[in-house]
């Protein structure tokens, strides 16, 4: 059993996050540790201090920024190496991490000197220099690296390895990432392994794999001939399929929903796919897809499953606080496997203060309460159909309305494929709302149909890919509005990588909603779209950028529309900054009345830590925010979206 939590705030709008898990207090420390430091270190025995100098001769930056990231004598330099012969040791494995770097960037005619208290590293006299030397002080130690001409790629072969022959089938230039007359370096001969190996595997030859490689450097013609000696095999069907690791978790349950169909040609997307199916499932932690190291009897690679499963019962709690929203308070029970199929079960309490009432409302008790249980039923209908059920009896206080409801939700979902899932399901509601308009009973049952499609690589940091969802709900029942209305929202957001390294990151996203075929008067307050906040428009106060009455009480619309730029910059590893810009309004009408649109800016601050990235967001209103108090912040885990 785990039990954690974390408290987050955010002031201007509430965002939160609760977090389950002993380890994630260990990855944080450990973040955090590395961040700001951890104690003092030991003192080293004998040290001897040194003072650096590198000299890259007539190189351009990639090239110094490669020679000085290898160095050990520059990474360590604080930390004294133990006696003359640890400096010693230590300047002489600079010349192979050195060499290495200037092959990657394809210098292979570079010269390296070092010396150590004037005398070259490896003089049979370096340790009496060095000895000699430290008397005076830190003792010098100078490096000089003339990194030679650029070569280029010359002839490039793929050849069977017993043979020595060209292949017949070979993936082209462009699929290896290499090209003759481009520049040398040795990451894209390493590089292309991989990608051969990929592309043999992919074909059905599960055992493909490279023998040797020749590389050959021409000084005269500044080339490099890579020749890539490759044993294939021939092209496998996949065999019998074995889970283990289950526990308390059904067998069958894993089996049903493995890829893999045995006699179907071997390929690795279905092993991706198999390991990505099983990992949505919480009871699941790990999965380890193990192929065979020879053919069965009847010619095919056995596959092996081994899963991993997490401790069935977790507890937790998370808290949140907002100057406009309040505090809020949750603490939860769960189950990840209550019956041996995955079967899900939550129970959550949930106390709320608001710190602003409705005007209409201004006496009202603040204190909120929320009472919810989940349950989570796998394969309802097929292993691709889930039942999810959610009941709840709550108070809600809002800045526009009270509301006091017993809700229950049941969705059954289907998955599609890795990408895309829909569902349908029943939502129906009893409720009591307090608003502008006085008291009032309402009572909703509605149909809601939702599709999502999802190709991003992250949940809480995407880096490319794309996310739409879409949910049209007709309703049977809408309070006083009767049978008829529809609603209908949908939000789309897209990611790219400017960079291999996904340093840089544009990110957007686009929101909008409808209800149509009711008044806005006869919708609940509740089912009504409010713009404002950290989850819409950040800058802004909660709820502010929506329709109001004469008297100034916010009411909700009938519409809204929302969108958001990022540029997600990497300072370092673990910092980054993010410029970003919201808009969006909520309208009385059936569509959004774009003239007004409010408009939010800001500077947000990333701590990406071992489990996703900490967000702390500044915003302003830019326009549209007249009467808004000026400013925002907010704080949570996970990217704004």
């Amino acid at each position: 059993m785990a039990l954690v939590g974390l408290a987050v705030v955010a002031l201007g709008s509430q965002s939160a996050f609760a977090v389950e898990g002993d380890s994630f207090f260990d990855k944080i420390g450990d973040q955090f540790s590395g961040l700001f430091g951890r104690g003092k270190t030991e003192p080293v025995i004998d040290a001897v201090p040194y003072a650096l100098t590198i000299d890259v001769v007539d190189a351009d930056r990639s090239v110094r920024n490669a020679v000085r990231g290898a160095s050990n004598l520059l990474s360590l330099r604080r930390t004294p190496p133990s006696g003359a012969a640890g400096l010693l040791r230590r300047a002489a494995s600079d010349v192979d991490l050195i060499t290495a770097a200037l092959y990657g960037e394809a210098r292979y005619g570079g010269t390296i000197t070092i010396r150590v208290a004037g005398v070259p590293v490896t003089a049979p006299n370096a340790l009496a220099a060095i000895e000699a030397a430290r008397a005076a002080g830190p003792v010098p130690v100078d490096v000089t690296v003339d990194p030679g001409p650029l070569f280029h790629f010359g002839s490039i072969e793929l050849l069977d390895a017993d043979k020595h022959k060209p292949l017949a089938d070979v993936p082209t230039w462009r699929q290896l990432g290499l090209q003759t007359g481009d520049a040398a370096d040795s990451s894209a001969i390493l590089a292309a392994e991989s990608r051969i190996s990929t592309f043999y595997r992919d074909r059905g030859y599960a055992f493909a794999k490279i023998v040797d490689k020749d590389i050959v450097a021409d000084h005269a013609s500044r080339t490099v001939d890579v020749t890539y000696l490759i044993a294939t095999g021939r092209p496998v069907q996949f065999g019998m399929v074995t889970v283990t690791g289950t526990e308390k978790l059904k067998k069958s349950f894993v089996e049903e929903r493995v890829r893999i169909e045995p006699g179907e040609m071997f390929t690795p997307q279905k092993i991706a796919e198999t390991r990505k199916a099983l990992l949505k499932y919480e009871a699941i932690s790990g999965v380890r897809i193990i192929e065979g190291e020879q053919l069965d009897p009847s010619g095919r690679l056995p596959i092996d499953i081994d899963v991993t499963e997490r401790k069935p019962r977790y507890v937790g709690f998370g808290a949140k606080y907002g100057t406009t929203d309040g505090a809020v308070a949750n603490v939860y029970w769960g189950h990840r496997n209550l019956f041996g199929g995955a079967e899900t079960l939550r129970l959550d309490g949930q106390v709320s203060y608001a710190s602003e009432l409705p005007s209409s409302v201004p006496d009202a008790d603040p204190f909120g309460y929320k009472f919810m249980v989940s349950f989570g039923k796998p394969g309802i209908l097929t292993p691709k159909d889930d039942l999810l059920m959610q009941a709840a009896v709550l108070r809600e206080v809002t800045n526009a309305y009270i509301r006091e409801a017993i809700t229950f939700t049941a969705n059954v979902r289907r998955t599609f494929n890795d990408q895309l899932s829909g569902g349908i399901g029943l939502d129906l509601e009893a409720s009591q709302v307090q608003d502008s308009s006085g008291t009032n009973n309402y009572n909703i049952f509605g149909v809601p149909i939702d599709l999502a499609y999802d190709t991003t690589d992250n949940v809480l940091d995407p880096t490319r890919g794309l996310r739409a969802s879409g949910t049209l709900e007709p309703f049977v029942y809408l309070g006083d509005a009767g049978a008829g209305p529809v609603m209908a929202k949908g939000q789309f957001s897209a990611y790219h990588s400017l960079d291999e390294d996904n340093r840089y990151i544009l990110a957007g996203r686009v929101a909008a909603g409808s209800i149509f075929g009711a008044s806005l008067t006869d919708v609940p307050p509740q089912r009504r779209f409010y713009v404002g906040g950290g989850g819409t428009l950040r800058g802004f106060d909660y709820q502010s950028q929506s329709p109001k009455n004469a008297d100034g009480d916010i009411i909700g619309g009938l519409s809204f529309v929302t969108a958001s730029a990022e540029a997600r910059i990497k300072i370092t590893d673990t910092i980054g900054v993010v410029p970003f810009v919201d808009v969006g309004t909520a309208s009385a009408a059936e569509t959004p009345d774009l003239n007004q649109l409010g408009v939010g800016a800001g500077l947000g601050l990333r701590y990406y830590s071992a489990v996703g990235p900490l967000r702390l967001d500044f915003a302003v209103p830019v326009s549209g925010g007249e009467d808004q108090r000026g400013y925002g912040v907010y704080l949570s885990l996970g990217q704004a979206f």
